[in-house]
């Protein structure tokens, strides 16, 4: 990556424009996506991260020719299904060999997604410092751009949902409604809680026992999913694993036919963490179309992941890409990188609304070598619709 020292003050003065709509503060940032801005480009070693950086012309056009370059070859297509069909697979042995060890728990999550919070403890987030949400990859960083924050805090009051998955019929268009003519009932894991939350793709647990230590002693209920038994494994093995507040089970979100143990409509919250790259670009609408019919009306849908251009994405080597912006790394696992538009597309052909959608562009600074990295992230919240008031 290109050093600073090789780029002039008026150059710099150009990649580091400031957003108009923030300013600078001498402590922690505050969310959404930090506001720790670069002033003086003499001061770019003096942190590790910046935010809310700008790319110049140059850097966008340098990003797209090592794109094209990196995906000039692709892995012919024979052999391109194992990387589908035996996911499960290579990220078990991708938790085995790395354990709890790769990722960091994600202390910033409550503080960029207070939806995650039941509704009378939303009221700490705004007293509480912010923590700069990283990467899930504990060497590397991210980068941002200036966005105006959106916060929508509220949730729904729709009464919780105790009924079983038969009490529900499927209606034109994929909806679900209740159907009035079946009564019987079923008892379901967190059916007591009036708050649940979904996470799919919980991986190890870093974003489990954060949200697990924060809605103890709350009407909350955390149901958490992978389809690797060995991370749901770990999951259940942590000494903070609590199955009063808890749930965890192997599950595969791409396959059509696979159950939930809880019915549709009963979520508040369904959160992805770097967890959607990982599916095939294919599959991803109807694992968003099918996983939206468990929100309530009002629940919200949050989601982090790569973006478009992040380094991550430029290191890729010739002979691993598998489709346009879909990669997979030596070990088997598989990485996309989305736009703005396409989460856009995504979650609104999904029947949500946008609440929040930003590209998370910072610059994260090697301070001993001297060298800087862009990362792009995505956050996005999208929330499911009341139905429309009947004549």
């Amino acid at each position: 990556m290109q050093t600073l020292r090789s780029v002039s003050v008026a150059s710099l003065a150009q990649v580091f424009r400031l957003s108009t709509r923030r300013k600078s503060t001498g402590g922690r940032p505050s969310a959404p996506l930090g506001s720790r801005i670069l002033t003086d480009a003499d001061d770019i070693f003096k942190h590790n991260t910046w935010d809310h950086v700008q790319w110049t012309e140059e850097d966008k056009e340098n990003a797209r020719q090592k794109t094209q370059e990196n995906s000039s070859v692709q892995i012919p297509l024979k052999e391109q299904g194992k990387f589908d069909t035996e996911a499960d697979r290579y990220w078990d042995k991708f938790y085995e060999i790395h354990q709890n060890k790769f990722f960091k728990d994600r202390k910033w999550l409550i503080l960029e997604f207070p939806e995650l919070l039941p509704p009378d403890r939303k009221s700490q987030v705004s007293t509480r410092r912010r923590v700069d949400p990283q990467t899930e990859i504990l060497p590397t960083g991210s980068s941002i751009s200036q966005h105006p924050e959106t916060r929508h805090h509220s949730h729904s009051d729709v009464t919780p949902h105790h009924r079983h998955i038969s009490d529900y019929q499927a209606c034109p268009g994929g909806s679900l409604e209740q159907n009035e003519d079946v009564v019987q009932t079923s008892t379901f894991p967190g059916q007591h809680a009036s708050f649940r939350i979904l996470e799919v793709g919980c991986g190890a647990g870093n974003s489990v026992f954060p949200i697990v230590n924060s809605i103890k002693e709350t009407d909350g209920f955390l149901y958490c999913c992978d389809f690797s038994s060995r991370a749901i494994q770990m999951v259940k093995t942590h000494p903070d694993y609590d199955d009063s507040v808890c749930h965890s089970f192997v599950h595969d979100v791409r396959e059509e036919a696979a159950s939930f143990p809880f019915p549709p409509q009963s979520l508040d919250v369904i959160l992805a963490v770097f967890v959607l790259s990982s599916i095939h670009p294919e599959r991803l609408q109807g694992v968003v179309n099918r996983l939206s019919t468990y929100l309530k009306h009002g629940g919200i849908f949050l989601f982090r992941d790569y973006g478009r251009y992040d380094l991550s994405q430029l290191r890729f080597k010739k002979g691993r890409c598998l489709s346009e912006h879909f990669y997979t790394r030596g070990d088997g696992t598989c990485v996309y990188f989305f736009t703005k538009d396409e989460v856009h597309d995504l979650f609104s052909n999904a029947g949500l609304e946008e609440v929040q959608n930003l590209e998370d562009r910072r610059l994260k600074v090697n301070r001993g070598k001297k060298i800087t990295m862009h990362r792009v992230w995505m956050q996005s919240k999208y929330r499911k619709p009341h139905p429309p008031p009947s004549s």
